[in-house]
């Protein structure tokens, strides 16, 4: 079974809901207001980077209670976090590259994955190999944008690919990427800011996600 298909729940989702809030948070005790913001905007989609030591106890504060966020960890890297990530009941994971050893261990501990890809190696590995269909286009503006990602994606169009483009991405470009074929959902980063979060600014998170809610239409 793919990691992550185009017509699992889980992929269907993201289709639907085109947008991800992408989050750095420090504290804990700032993981539900922050859910029930980006929730009260309009984005039901949050993936929260292991780049701080808050992240996995954050996510399980939200699965708790915030039920109707869809909730994920980014920024996995090895194996053993692919454990803490299950174990914390996160709907999804997402790494920077492809690893194909995380990968098969997602793939194993049932966890849908998309890995960030760059090149055609990238793709080749987590697609033909591993069968994610969805996958991170990181970093998506410095790498060359939507021209880059067209032409890294063309070999594999028969295999029914979707990117999920992050890094550089924002309010006034989302709609260039969204509007293309190849794009199944953005990642933002911009919806929640970590110095909005740490100064718990729910009230400018909570706009942020309604101006990009009300821009998707």
């Amino acid at each position: 079974m793919s990691l992550l298909t185009l017509d699992s729940e889980l992929g269907q989702k993201l289709q639907q809901s085109r947008l991800i809030a992408v989050l750095v948070i420090d504290e804990v005790k700032h993981a539900v207001p922050l859910a029930e913001a980006l929730l009260a905007g309009g984005v039901d989609m949050m993936e929260l980077t292991l780049r701080t030591d808050a992240a996995i106890p954050a996510l399980k504060e939200i699965r708790e209670h915030v039920p109707e966020m869809t909730a994920g960890i980014g920024t996995i890297l090895t194996c053993d976090q692919v454990d803490d990530v299950v174990e914390a009941n996160a709907h999804f994971g997402v790494s920077p590259g492809v690893n194909g050893d995380v990968l098969a261990y997602a793939k194993d501990k049932g966890l849908p994955f998309g890995p960030g890809v760059m090149t055609p190696t990238d793709i080749d590995i987590a697609c033909v190999q591993h069968g994610c269909h969805f996958l991170k286009f990181f970093p998506a503006t410095s790498s060359g944008g939507l021209a880059h990602l067209k032409n890294i994606a063309a070999p594999y169009a028969h295999q029914g690919l979707k990117f999920i483009p992050l890094g550089g991405v924002n309010l006034d470009n989302m709609d260039m990427w969204l509007d293309s074929d190849l794009v199944g959902a953005i990642g933002g980063s911009w919806l929640a800011p970590r110095d909005r979060i740490a100064a718990e600014d729910w009230s400018t998170i909570e706009a942020n996600a309604r101006e990009a809610r009300e821009k998707l239409g």
